[in-house]
């Protein structure tokens, strides 16, 4: 377990400022935006109208809004002060009502048994305390409640990697860039046996863990009570 808990990613550029704005940029054409929808739509598959939700680390807020689009009741959780006033920004400009605060994965500021299903993409290899987190997602899951991770799996080929930049439609030196970044995301990312440990040792225990060229799902269930 120590080669998961003790990672300290000293090297992750901090999302604030002009770094935080230029990631929105890239994750706001139109094209991402059509995978945002669509991807809104499959996550709160068998979710009841109305449900809570909350989005772990949401960016720019994109997922969020398109969350809350279909009627659920959405918060999200950022610890970058610049994503959140972006995220705020973009609900406001969309009319969405998001419930975006500012905080950190590891100690949320929520009540137990407050969200019916959690989401959290492409940021859980950020997290410094990675068991922590898996332990308040369970916290403030209701009994039955599911969190979904998705992300990029530490074994990703670069193959993987070059196919998601062509899918974003980035070009020149945007490409250049991002195709650098998500290789540098890579070396920090958690395997899917990093992962099983991760979970085996979180409150949940255990999980349903897939691989899909750059994408890995988790799908962790809090138990529900007798």
């Amino acid at each position: 377990m120590a080669s998961t808990e003790t990672k300290r990613f000293k090297l992750v550029p901090e999302m604030e400022g002009v770094t935080a704005r230029w990631y929105a940029r890239q994750r706001g054409s139109a094209s991402q935006l059509a995978l945002v929808r669509e991807q809104a739509a499959r996550i709160t598959e068998g979710l009841p109208a109305g449900a809570d939700i909350l989005e772990v680390a949401p960016g720019p807020g994109y997922q969020a809004v398109e969350l809350a689009r279909l009627g659920y009741r959405v918060t999200a959780l950022d610890v970058s002060h610049t994503m959140v006033d972006i995220a705020r920004e973009y609900a406001r400009k969309e009319t969405v009502d998001v419930d975006v605060r500012q905080g950190d994965a590891a100690a949320m500021p929520f009540e137990a048994e407050s969200f019916d299903r959690i989401v959290c993409q492409a940021a859980f290899k950020n997290f410094e305390r990675p068991v922590l987190a898996l332990d308040e997602m369970h916290r403030v899951l209701r009994a039955g409640g599911t969190a979904l991770i998705q992300d990029l799996p530490g074994d990703a080929t670069g193959a993987d990697i070059d196919r998601e930049v062509r899918q974003m439609q980035a070009s020149g030196v945007s490409a250049l860039v991002v195709r650098l970044v998500l290789r540098g995301l890579r070396r920090r990312a958690f395997s899917r046996s990093q992962f099983e440990e991760l979970v085996a040792a979180s409150a949940f225990r255990t999980g349903e863990i897939r691989v899909d060229g750059v994408n890995i799902e988790v799908r962790l269930t809090r138990a529900a009570t007798a």
